[in-house]
């Protein structure tokens, strides 16, 4: 007898996309994704993806600065 497996539901969202890159952290706010409502597992369309890579690696100026703490896991 085949099990049956749970049927995946995705939601559309906006998400906040986060990123470290090169010694520096990006935060992209208003990211259009579908989350996996059981997980919170986040998926991004292919044109979503190429956004983010423009956004990051253009030389745009932020809408804004934050500042946060960084601490050891020791």
């Amino acid at each position: 007898m085949a099990m049956k497996m749970p049927k995946e539901e995705l939601v559309e969202q906006e998400v906040t996309y986060t990123l470290w890159k090169d010694g520096q952290f990006y935060i992209i706010e208003h990211v259009p994704a579908r989350v996996n409502s059981e997980t919170g597992e986040q998926f991004f369309s292919p044109q979503t993806v190429e956004r983010l890579q423009h956004i990051i690696w253009e030389d745009r100026q932020p809408v804004r600065y934050v500042q946060a703490p960084v601490f050891e896991f020791a």
